[in-house]
């Protein structure tokens, strides 16, 4: 496995892309996906560094305009995880419609996907504040 190259992961089959972390290691990233730290579970956050490795930015709270990857295994509907987030939760569900599709299955239709909330849309966990 060389530097830079996307993978496809072995339990769902979409891609990840393989980056090199400041400890030397590798970690497998979800590709494209860039977002503001502060959506993230401090552990969880991954910064790009300036010579392209990549590094956990545990800082709380963060800066307000940081922005870090998130490991793909975060967002593999194929893994157990718990619901770390409602709108990584919603990310997963996606993923499974995005690795169904893929594979030639037909999407599941409403009612068959994520919990649905009033007016069909998804359902992220909050109370109704109304």
């Amino acid at each position: 496995m060389r530097e830079g190259r996307t993978y496809a992961c072995p339990y769902c089959g979409l891609p990840q892309d393989r980056v090199l972390t400041s400890e030397h290691d590798w970690v497998l990233l979800e590709p494209g996906v860039d977002v503001l730290a502060h959506l993230v579970p401090a552990e969880h956050r991954w910064i790009v560094l300036s010579d392209g490795r990549v590094t956990v930015y545990g800082v709380c709270p963060p800066v307000a305009s940081q922005r870090c990857r998130i490991e793909h295994r975060l967002t593999c509907a194929a893994q157990p995880l718990p619901d770390l987030w409602p709108w990584l939760t919603a990310m997963r569900g996606e993923n499974a419609r995005r690795a169904r599709r893929a594979d030639g299955e037909p999407d599941p239709g409403p009612g068959r996907g994520p919990r649905r909330g009033p007016g069909g849309l998804p359902d992220v966990g909050f109370p109704d504040a109304g």
